[in-house]
């Protein structure tokens, strides 16, 4: 397989900020003395809606119900993950057509949004990270980042813009993967990566990986980092489906290395 390299800001940043344009202006967002928006109403409705059913199916438990569940969890992650994540915000690799919209629309099971405001807001979550105009900025708070920052619909259109599981597994690489882990690269954030949300998450909570390397069809960079999202990226290849597939060259990663790679 050939190693396509990354250049600087592909595909959606013109450049990393520097530590100090990192900060924020120490005043919190007016989250819930703001005036709501309709969106941000119907918003939140949907998210309560996701959980309080969530809630009642102990009470109507089927096995059947959970053999779908469990089914269903993998094909909708993998349409966040592999689809609105690595091939429209990051443009990590090449889809046909048919294919590419195909998985675009499963993304839209997950109920997490339209994939232009999805990938808009994820674009400048990496041009603007830990900063006033990170949408999901964890310097706000753990609760902030994690979930509070997705029911003002304006404040994400203007910087930027299986549920409930799904939900947050998302919401997680947004929260705790810029609070808690290890850190193997030199970025300008707060990014880390956390070994124990991988499984779950289907790669992405390699997330410093993701950070020092944007384009980087691949975030479980080491054999024993497990990135499934990445192994259905591989298959894909292997057969012809996905070309133009990016991963960081050695170079690259000496660059970016915390301890110098020999």
């Amino acid at each position: 397989m050939e190693s396509v390299g990354l250049a600087e800001g592909e595909g959606y940043s013109v450049g990393k900020i520097s530590t100090s344009e990192a900060k924020t202006s120490g005043k919190r967002r007016q989250y819930f003395r703001r005036q709501w928006k309709r969106l941000d109403v119907i918003r939140t409705m949907t998210v309560v809606a996701v959980h309080l059913l969530c809630l009642l199916a102990p009470f109507h438990f089927t096995w059947e119900a959970l053999w779908l569940s469990l089914m269903l969890y993998p094909v909708i992650s993998l349409g966040v993950t592999l689809s609105y994540h690595r091939n429209l915000a990051h443009r990590s690799f090449k889809l046909p057509k048919w294919l590419e919209y195909l998985f675009a629309y499963i993304g839209l099971f997950a109920l997490q949004g339209h994939p232009i405001d999805w990938v808009s807001t994820h674009r400048f979550h990496h041009q603007f990270t830990d900063s006033d105009r990170d949408p999901h900025s964890p310097l706000e708070g753990f609760w902030f980042s994690h979930f509070i920052w997705i029911f003002d619909t304006e404040y994400i259109r203007y910087k930027g813009v299986a549920l409930t599981f799904g939900y947050h597994m998302t919401w997680l690489i947004n929260s705790v993967c810029h609070i808690w882990g290890s850190r193997a690269w030199k970025t300008n954030d707060t990014s880390r990566n956390v070994w124990w949300l991988s499984v779950f998450s289907f790669g992405e909570s390699w997330h410093n990986n993701h950070h020092a390397f944007g384009s980087s069809a691949r975030h479980g960079l080491e054999w024993w980092q497990i990135d499934l999202t990445w192994y259905v990226i591989r298959f894909l290849e292997a057969v012809g489906l996905a070309t133009d597939v990016k991963l960081p060259t050695e170079s690259q990663k000496r660059r970016m290395a915390l301890n110098l790679i020999h």
